[in-house]
């Protein structure tokens, strides 16, 4: 289902969506298309710091983990 909404932009950036649009698209579709596009990368730069969150909590772990394994180790 498509809403209908109204924004404003610059003339550069009308032109430059224009440009892109061509004969066969519509400024709705090329606007569309970058905000889905934007949407899709902000979701996994969110995505992405939790994920980093998580191995960064884990890596602490494994870190101290690793150390105490080292400790056991008979040096050559």
């Amino acid at each position: 289902m498509k809403v209908k909404t109204s924004i404003t932009l610059s003339t550069d950036a009308i032109a430059a969506i224009d440009a892109l649009a061509g004969a066969r698209s519509s400024r709705s579709r090329v606007i569309e298309q970058a905000v889905t596009e934007f949407v899709a990368r902000q979701r996994r730069r969110q995505r992405d710091a939790k994920d980093r969150e998580i191995l960064d909590h884990a890596a602490q772990r494994l870190n101290r983990e690793t150390e105490d394994v080292l400790g056991y180790q008979v040096e050559p």
